[in-house]
């Protein structure tokens, strides 16, 4: 009866540690192979629509499961490290699944490049919820490092800073970018308007060439989407915000980079130090294709969604999701060996 008790049920069985850590490692193997074929364009031409869908897909869904992973922590009376850090780490993943969604319906579906958008709204909320999470798996510990530790943390985190305060004031503010562009004279008609970037749909067939009348612009063509006044209007309002958005996402960045370095060297051993290094990798990872991100959009004339580095983002939700699963199943397989001996 206490066997019977003991034994997983079949759907948990598949959502075992073991499972978890192949379908991740299967689904960053198909996505880094995906943004090394199809990431190169060739020039002059956009990214079509069909790989566009491919990277948020991608991007998107490791960052669910893990939430859901992290939602079965949270209810699990026996997990080691603590309800509340997996219920913060959770909410987290789920914010930055609903903030890709909102990024992608304004990208994909309206053609829109904002710097800032309703999406940000939600990243932002993953970096406090998410940095909750980890501190609290960090605080109740004696962090009992040694001095190369401590060294090894500092030097991490002041190679971050520096790097990421390059980027921050080597970047001119949006609106001196935007006064610059309206000054300067046209030469090509490709030059930065105000109206959207629109683009086709993927089965559209080319429009053909557009008079030079006044009245027709491109969002006069038919089967072209032309966003709602309402978005151009909050896009505009939100435009000033872009920077001091920037400044908190390289905070964010900072503060993810030294918890990770932290929990990475304080659960270097023990039980539980396999599932640590996996949320410590998956920030890690984080940062980087963050701070990519940052660099090209910062200093790209039209930047578009699917670079080769962004497969980051792919191995970062992967590896939370690997990490939430290792917890789960060295705190099950710990509670049982207690009970038994017992």
């Amino acid at each position: 009866m206490s066997a019977s008790a003991d034994k997983p049920s079949g759907f948990q069985s598949l959502l075992s540690g073991q499972n978890i850590v192949y379908i991740g490692v299967g689904w960053a193997v198909f996505s880094l192979l995906f943004f090394l074929l199809f990431s190169i364009n060739v020039p002059g031409e956009d990214s079509p629509f069909w790989y566009l869908i491919g990277t948020y897909v991608l991007e998107t869904l490791p960052f669910l499961g893990a939430a859901l992973l992290c939602y079965r922590n949270w209810q699990s009376p026996q997990i080691a490290s603590g309800r509340n850090v997996w219920l913060g780490i959770g909410l987290g993943m789920l914010s930055f699944f609903i903030g890709n969604l909102l990024f992608g319906w304004w990208e994909v579906y309206w053609g829109l490049d904002p710097d800032v958008s309703p999406a940000d709204l939600f990243y932002i909320a993953f970096y406090i919820l998410l940095g909750w999470g980890m501190t609290l798996a960090v605080l109740p510990r004696r962090l009992n490092l040694e001095k190369w530790q401590w060294v090894t943390v500092a030097g991490i985190g002041a190679i971050g800073i520096i790097f990421a305060a390059w980027l921050f004031f080597s970047t001119p503010a949006s609106s001196e970018t935007a006064q610059v562009d309206a000054s300067a004279p046209s030469t090509t008609q490709g030059s930065p308007s105000a109206s959207p970037i629109v683009k086709p749909s993927p089965t559209q067939a080319a429009p053909a060439p557009i008079s030079t009348g006044e009245t027709t612009t491109a969002a006069d063509l038919d089967g072209v989407r032309q966003p709602p006044s309402f978005i151009l209007d909050l896009e505009s309002i939100l435009s000033p915000l872009a920077r001091p958005i920037n400044f908190l996402y390289i905070l964010g960045d900072i503060f993810l980079l030294i918890i990770a370095s932290t929990l990475l060297l304080a659960f270097w051993g023990g039980r539980f130090a396999q599932s640590w290094r996996m949320i410590a990798a998956a920030a890690f990872s984080l940062y980087i294709a963050d701070m990519w991100f940052k660099y090209i959009e910062a200093r790209a004339v039209e930047y578009e969604s699917g670079g080769l580095l962004e497969v980051f983002f792919v191995f970062s939700g992967v590896l939370f999701a690997i990490g939430a699963a290792l917890e789960y199943d060295v705190s099950s397989r710990s509670r049982r060996g207690v009970r038994k001996r017992a």
